[in-house]
């Protein structure tokens, strides 16, 4: 395998195994001491239960709302990093598409996409449109990396991420925060939250989000052609009903009209188009759940969620202006209107402490999942003769069951089920017409081995899935029009420990996964009426492939002023039997957005009472970019820094990311669009953020 590729990462690792490193501790249970019942425990929310996450049989990360705030994060893909194994990919304003493990969509055009990785934002799927995940009042954001086949189905494959805002509270609290920096951003939000009566606590969040964007239009003369404008809005309801229902309810507004002009025929932040486009996102959505307790050995919990979004993106095609090089030039535009509404129902029982089943051995958790999702798009594009209209929608049903057995004080097992029935039916302008049915199976069997009150060893399998779906190209055959469900299965070892009387822990897991049917872009031969071939490209169950990896998190409060943390990936991924569009043959090779290694590594310190200081690197090896052609990105380490003082209940804080101007891609194509050149094939590259700075003042009341 060819994990580690330079003797920075090789010292990173080192670092992290030799200096398990910020501080966390176990929830409370039979194996809890006193001492440690009193300490701060890192709780997750996005499964079934609440759970502690050193007392977690899995690997996933938690990003908490102070490391948000300490890189002054404004949306998921700035802090995403933090995490490893985990990747974007752009092609748009903010990233939509995330890929775990190296497994993951980069991108949408015309042809509907089943999402491999899920977004949950306070219970409401957001999977394949995340460049809404504002970070402003955010909890925490859970990371599930390897498939979730019990607990959320098709969208999660290769895993989750789970968002959860900041609840309501008992006692009236506020917050004002304003913040600016260079490029003209500035923002401005405001918290409100308490109770409005006895039973009934709120909370209400809005910010309003601007920036003129990193790139100029030398073509134009105007430097706000990359611009965002993003508005946040968000309420909660905490309601008692009665003794035994209790009542969340989340309002969530978001309305993103961002400008969109990133692709340069220099490949610098300076731009020619003289159509620049846009990337917006105007989303409502709404989500209830219903816990009811009034039965003794189990609780129900009803959860809707309904969400409206209108996503409008367009661009430029030819990056530049008529009169750029005349009798080579062309001019074009492709624009994309989609709307994308979505129903969900989920009714599960739960079962209470003193409900177990087996002798008082096993919890349990069943339920019904429905999922109702429709998507009608209108693509205006400057080469087709008429606009392109399509409509897509599906119906997901699914029943699950999973329980928890306690097969001795120390040695655990959960065993979970998944059945879930997919139908769809796509039609388009071009009188192309599909309708196909799946039936997914998933599921997970863990061991888990709690050997004391520090150690905790587990071992998995998982089996993720994701539905099938159809090519819209009318000119294809129709057995290959079609294509089947793609499946995952994730082997897992993992061994979490707490040292220096819980102040340091160490995460760790070893994974293998083994993908079948995979969803890739392939070709068939066609052989023409005068006996030439041609190779036609199309979607299809073309390949099978491994991923196999490690993942270490860990944290030491050294003193306490100075607290360390850090993590690391390493991933190693291949092909089998992969013939691409152009007819290679690319078994053995990697799979795309899949670095082979990426860490993160940074301390807190707590220079006064009032000062604290965070400085933090992230890194990350080369990758592929597309799976159509050998372009990769560069090895990079990206350092953040910031600078806060607190005083009673307002803190400044000065912040930058990237602060050494680290110049790198997170989106890579390989084709000729310059008619200067006589459209020479090249690699064009859409640049990440360059050093960003500023100042963010907090008012707490």
């Amino acid at each position: 395998m060819t994990f580690i590729k330079s003797p920075i990462a090789l010292a990173i690792i080192t670092s992290i195994v030799t200096s398990p490193i910020a501080l966390t501790t176990f929830a409370a249970d039979t194996l809890t001491s006193t001492t440690e019942q009193a300490l701060e425990v890192i709780t997750i929310s996005g499964d079934f239960r609440t759970t502690s996450l050193q007392r977690t049989a899995s690997s996933l990360s938690v990003i908490a709302s102070d490391e948000i705030s300490a890189r002054n994060a404004q949306n998921l893909e700035e802090i995403i990093a933090r995490t490893p194994n985990v990747n974007f990919s752009s092609g748009s304003q903010r990233a939509r598409y995330y890929q775990i493990r190296g497994i993951g969509e980069r991108s949408q055009f015309k042809e509907p996409i089943n999402p491999s990785v899920g977004l949950v934002i306070d219970g409401i799927d957001f999977s394949g449109i995340g460049s809404i995940a504002s970070t402003f009042d955010v909890e925490q954001v859970e990371v599930y990396r390897g498939p979730q086949g019990t607990r959320f189905g098709a969208n999660a494959m290769a895993g989750m991420i789970n968002i959860t805002s900041n609840a309501p509270t008992d006692s009236f609290e506020g917050k004002v925060r304003f913040s600016a920096g260079n490029y003209d951003s500035y923002s401005a939000g405001l918290v409100l939250s308490g109770p409005a009566t006895e039973k009934l606590n709120y909370r209400l969040a809005v910010e309003q989000y601007n920036s003129d964007g990193f790139i100029e239009n030398d073509f134009l003369n105007r430097d706000d052609t990359n611009n965002r404008d993003e508005l946040t809005l968000r309420g909660k309801l905490a309601i008692v009903a009665s003794k035994d229902l209790t009542i969340d309810i989340t309002a969530f507004v978001a309305d993103f009209d961002n400008g969109y002009d990133a692709f340069s025929l220099d490949n610098t932040r300076h731009t020619l188009s003289d159509q620049p486009g846009f990337d917006r996102q105007d989303t409502k959505a709404l989500a209830a759940k219903f816990s009811y307790q009034g039965f003794n050995n189990f609780t129900v919990e009803t959860i809707v969620s309904y969400a409206d979004s209108t996503l409008d993106y367009g661009y430029d095609e030819d990056w530049s202006f008529v009169g750029i090089r005349p009798g080579w030039e062309y001019s074009s535009t492709d624009h994309y209107f989609r709307d994308k509404t979505s129903t969900t129902f989920e009714l599960r029982a739960v079962s209470a402490p003193g409900g177990e089943i087996f002798n008082g051995s096993t919890a349990w958790v069943t339920g019904l999942y429905y999922k109702q999702e429709d998507e009608d798009l209108l693509r205006q594009y400057t080469y087709l003769s008429s606009d392109y209209s399509s409509t897509f929608d599906t119906d997901n049903i699914a029943a699950f069951v999973q329980f928890d057995s306690q097969l001795s004080q120390k040695l655990s097992l959960t065993t979970g089920l998944r059945v879930e029935r997919r139908n769809s039916e796509y039609n388009d302008s071009e009188q192309l017409s599909f309708d196909p049915s799946d039936t997914m199976v998933g599921g997970k069997l863990v061991l888990s081995y709690q050997m004391d009150v520090n150690n905790l060893f587990y071992g998995s399998v998982n089996r993720g899935y994701k539905a099938g779906g159809a090519n819209t190209d009318g000119s294809l055959p129709s057995n290959l029009r079609e294509f089947s469900p793609e499946y995952l299965w994730n082997y897992e070892l993992g061994y979490k420990v707490s040292l220096f009387d819980n102040q340091a822990y160490v995460r760790s897991a070893v994974f293998y996964m083994d993908r079948d049917e995979m969803q890739v872009r392939t070709s068939y031969l066609e052989e023409r009426e005068d006996g030439s071939t041609d190779f036609v490209s199309y979607l299809g169950n073309a390949a099978s492939g491994n991923n196999i990896g490690i993942e270490l998190e860990a944290g030491w409060q050294v003193t306490t002023e100075l607290e360390i943390y850090g993590a690391i990936g390493l991933l190693d991924t291949e092909y089998d039997g992969f013939i691409d569009a152009d007819g290679n043959d690319k078994s053995g090779d990697e799979q795309a957005h899949a670095p082979s290694y990426q860490f993160n590594l940074g301390l807190n310190y707590q220079l006064s009472d009032h000062l604290l200081v965070n400085i933090s690197v992230d890194g990350k090896d080369e990758f592929l970019f597309s799976d159509s052609h050998q372009e990769k990105s560069e090895a990079i380490e990206v350092v953040n820094i910031s600078v806060s003082y607190s005083q009673d209940d307002w803190q400044v804080k000065l912040w930058a990311r990237n602060l050494f101007d680290e110049e790198y891609a997170t989106r890579g194509f390989y084709f000729g669009n310059d008619p200067r050149d006589e459209y020479s094939a090249k690699a064009y590259y859409q640049l990440a953020e360059p050093a960003v700075f500023g100042a963010t003042f907090d008012y707490a009341f």
